[in-house]
């Protein structure tokens, strides 16, 4: 599977993007997928992650409420709507997939494929 992250930019707080995560290959419905960000000097966290249906989905507490995940299996695609963008929102945004079973996938190292990375700037 191969990612292809799009959607970043720089905007002000309390704007709204829409990342997309556009997938290659065979049976993107059977991954899990997720989107991480990493800001300099810090650690690669989760945002949030969705299972293969689209039916379940988990969020770190600092974006409940204003950021959606989403999924279009018809169209291999992943989404991140983000709402009321703060400047702690900042980051490098990552899609990744997981083969792993089950619900939706918190741990980084569960993941198996990612994408190259999309710039969220959020000015205040």
């Amino acid at each position: 599977v191969q990612l292809q992250a799009s959607g970043g930019g720089l905007v002000q707080a309390g704007d709204s993007l829409r990342l997309s995560c556009a997938a290659s290959g065979r049976s993107f419905s059977r991954y899990g997928m997720g989107w991480f960000r990493q800001a300099p000097g810090e650690e690669r966290d989760l945002v949030a992650a969705i299972n293969w249906s689209g039916g379940s989905t988990r969020y770190a507490d600092s974006v409940k409420g204003r950021f959606t995940i989403s999924r279009d299996n018809a169209k291999n695609t992943v989404y991140l709507q983000m709402n009321s963008l703060k400047p702690e929102d900042t980051a490098v945004y990552y899609c990744a997939a997981s083969g792993r079973y089950g619900g939706p996938i918190s741990s980084a190292s569960d993941y198996e494929y990612w994408g190259q990375g999309t710039q969220v700037t959020v000015s205040s």
